[in-house]
């Protein structure tokens, strides 16, 4: 199959994202095999091939159509966004849809020991950045004149060199704050994984496969957390046992045979199933409680 119809997606070469975003393509059913220094690879079950780059390299390859698909943080995406509509360029990249991974937030960070209450406590201050579009949109929004100090990396110690009163940055578990003596004040951006295509029109051979591949991101995202539980219980108990299934549908009621009024249960849960919850099946009458991981599924 010719490149005119063998889809290429851009995928952050080393980073946070990498390793989910290679999963999702795993599990999405696309083969293929990855040298250590490789940047390109090429599907071996499908017409989809993997390009790694720099993650803020991904929205100009999805817009300049060398990339016909991209998967890249919101916290990027907006930035460029922004980027573009500052040199009166029109932003044309359309968000395919937004994915359950990479969750993060931009936020605003304060040393320790300045003194913070509210916005107006950074006005006038140094703020370091390497999203310096997001935050003058925030601060416009929020009317706060401040300074903003662009930086390419280490954001983090900006203010112990002097650099910067308080830094905008990526947070996720918050101990590179910590770690730093930072701590987190207001979230400007939250973020996820978003999967974009290009504006250019498809061929119809890349549409139809476009539209295969969302169909099976819904189905890899609606696993993620998703557990099928099989148990028995009293037919009287159901009503009961139905509310405490957490994110679950309308339960499959088999009758058990030679059981009297004993009935099997089997339901999908979209949601996580925590001990407790198999503590109040059991207290409800529920036995022989079984739960078992999803791994594909097919609304």
């Amino acid at each position: 199959m010719d490149r005119q119809q063998r889809l290429r997606i851009a995928v952050q070469k080393s980073g946070r994202l990498t390793d989910e975003s290679l999963d999702l393509l795993h599990r999405c059913g696309l083969k293929f095999s990855r040298g250590k220094d490789q940047l390109m690879c090429y599907g071996e079950n499908m017409p989809l091939d993997v390009l790694f780059v720099r993650d803020d390299d991904i929205p100009d390859l999805v817009q300049e159509d060398v990339c016909d698909l991209g998967l890249v943080g919101l916290n990027v995406l907006e930035e460029k966004r922004l980027a573009m509509l500052a040199r009166g360029t029109t932003p044309r990249i359309e968000i395919l849809q937004k994915l359950d991974f990479g969750r993060c937030r931009l936020s605003l960070a304060v040393p320790q020991d300045f003194a913070f209450d509210g916005l107006q406590s950074i006005a006038g201050k140094r703020i370091a950045t390497t999203y310096p579009h997001v935050l003058a949109r925030f601060l416009r929004e929020s009317g706060i004149a401040a300074e903003i100090v662009t930086l390419s990396g280490a954001v983090e110690i900006a203010p112990r060199l002097g650099r910067a009163d308080l830094i905008c940055d990526l947070v996720s578990t918050g101990s590179t704050l910590t770690a730093n003596h930072l701590r987190e004040v207001a979230a400007v951006l939250a973020s996820q994984v978003c999967l974009v295509r290009t504006p250019v029109a498809l061929p119809d051979v890349k549409a139809d496969w476009v539209r295969r591949l969302l169909v099976r991101v819904d189905g890899v995202q609606q696993v993620r957390e998703s557990k099928y539980i099989m148990l028995h219980a009293p037919r009287a108990a159901l009503p009961q046992i139905a509310k405490l299934l957490p994110g679950s549908e309308s339960p499959t009621v088999i009758p058990l045979d030679g059981t009297g009024d004993k009935v099997a249960v089997h339901a999908v849960c979209r949601e996580t199933v925590f001990w407790e919850t198999l503590e109040s099946l059991k207290a409800a009458g529920a036995s022989a409680i079984l739960v078992l991981p999803v791994e594909k599924m097919l609304a």
